[in-house]
């Protein structure tokens, strides 16, 4: 006789750790395995789920990693904290894009963005502490900030502030439990990028409170578009520099997602510590893929340029597509590749006898009649929101937002 299915459910609930069953799946990779999952099926979706350029890797890129392949010295162990030429070529590119002077022995080489966020938190916080977290935010954030035995405090700044915040909202939201501030610009999901005016203002707010942690992800700096620079707030405010953890990487710039390799920028205490997690926790990142990325952020950036040309005529297409539907209100960008509608204007109206009141239950039904994977707000913060990836080809980005026009017309 077979166990009743119900008792191996709590059984198996209570051999994993409290911590670990708190943790959520990411909202973007669900839906895009959603959506591959159709796809497979041979059915003709079109996703904007992930957060993932369409293009190759530079072939500058892959050369220097098949070079790196046939060098015996890549086979072997290397410093944990990264290749030293790596460690030098990440405080140049720092100083170049970020306008900030750091030592090489500030820099942890990461596998991805996604270790270093989440060796910024475990670095950063002790149970109970707060972090300000603008909203809408990446989806990891909310998991590495619980993982770190943090709590996150959200701001919220809607379509009507281009989703951005501002020093009064942090101060409103300010305890004597507040450990941290979290700013990401370009954002995901939204797009937003901080003037130098407005990140000046949030640098010196922040520099107003003792002890105040600024985690600031910058992996998407390099994505900006109308001439703008994306500003970083050690550049802007100096003296925050020895409270600043910066983190960056090669993923979204150079089309580089699957070759995981990140950083982490921090004083040197607190690079000690990230360098002491990571000795236990992964050792070095590959040696290819470190070799790789030097030639990325040293080499011809040409490649760069054009991606980014491309990224920008899908991004104008999108905007003027989406907001033709009525209910549907879409800010301009100005970074990442990403656009951020409002949908909130679609709610309780009737569509073939149904109505919707969230983001995720209109999801939901896009995705069932139309066959566009979209993810909802919900991912991200409040509902009334989707999250589109423009990182893909011209034709599907305007074919899938044409499906939305007729389903909402």
């Amino acid at each position: 006789m077979g166990r009743n299915p119900s008792i191996l459910k709590n059984m198996s609930s209570s051999r994993i750790s409290k911590k670990m069953l708190a943790i959520a799946e990411s909202a973007t990779l669900k839906v895009d395995s959603k959506a591959k999952a159709l796809k497979a099926q041979g059915r003709p979706v079109i996703s904007y789920a992930a957060g993932e350029p369409d293009f190759e890797t530079p072939q500058n890129i892959v050369e220097a990693a098949l070079r790196a392949v046939s060098d015996p010295k890549n086979h072997r162990y290397t410093p944990a904290v990264g290749l030293p030429e790596m460690r030098e070529a990440i405080a140049e590119k720092t100083l170049r894009d970020s306008g900030t002077k750091v030592d090489p022995s500030q820099v942890l080489v990461t596998n991805g963005g996604k270790q270093a966020v989440y060796t910024a938190f475990q670095v950063a916080l002790n149970d109970g502490d707060e972090v300000l977290v603008p909203t809408p935010y990446w989806t990891t954030y909310p998991e590495a900030i619980k993982l770190a035995g943090g709590t996150q405090v959200d701001v919220f700044a809607g379509s009507d502030q281009d989703y951005k915040v501002t020093p009064e909202q942090l101060e409103a939201h300010y305890t004597e439990k507040t450990k941290a501030l979290l700013m990401c610009s370009p954002n995901n999901p939204t797009g937003a990028v901080y003037s130098k005016e407005e990140l000046e203002a949030i640098g010196k707010w922040a520099l107003g409170k003792e002890g105040l942690w600024v985690i600031t992800d910058e992996i998407y700096q390099n994505l900006v578009y109308d001439g703008l620079k994306a500003y970083s707030i050690t550049e802007l405010v100096p003296e925050l520099a020895e409270r600043t953890m910066m983190v960056n990487g090669v993923a979204k710039s150079y089309a580089m997602t699957g070759w995981r390799l990140g950083w982490l920028i921090a004083p040197s205490d607190a690079a000690k510590a990230a360098a002491n997690l990571q000795s236990h926790l992964t050792s070095n990142v590959s040696n290819i893929s470190q070799r790789a990325a030097i030639e990325a952020i040293t080499g011809d950036q040409e490649p760069v340029r054009q991606m980014l040309e491309a990224f920008d005529r899908r991004r104008k297409t999108a905007v003027a597509e989406l907001n033709k539907i009525e209910g549907i209100v879409t800010p301009t960008p100005e970074g990442a590749f990403y656009v951020y509608p409002d949908v909130s204007g679609l709610f309780d109206r009737d569509f073939g006898g149904r109505s919707f009141a969230s983001s995720l239950e209109l999801a939901d039904f896009v995705l069932d009649e139309v066959e566009v994977a979209l993810v909802p707000g919900e991912a991200f913060g409040p509902s009334g929101y989707f999250r589109l990836s423009y990182a893909l080809g011209d034709d599907q980005l305007l074919e899938g937002i044409q499906r939305l026009q007729k389903l909402f017309s």
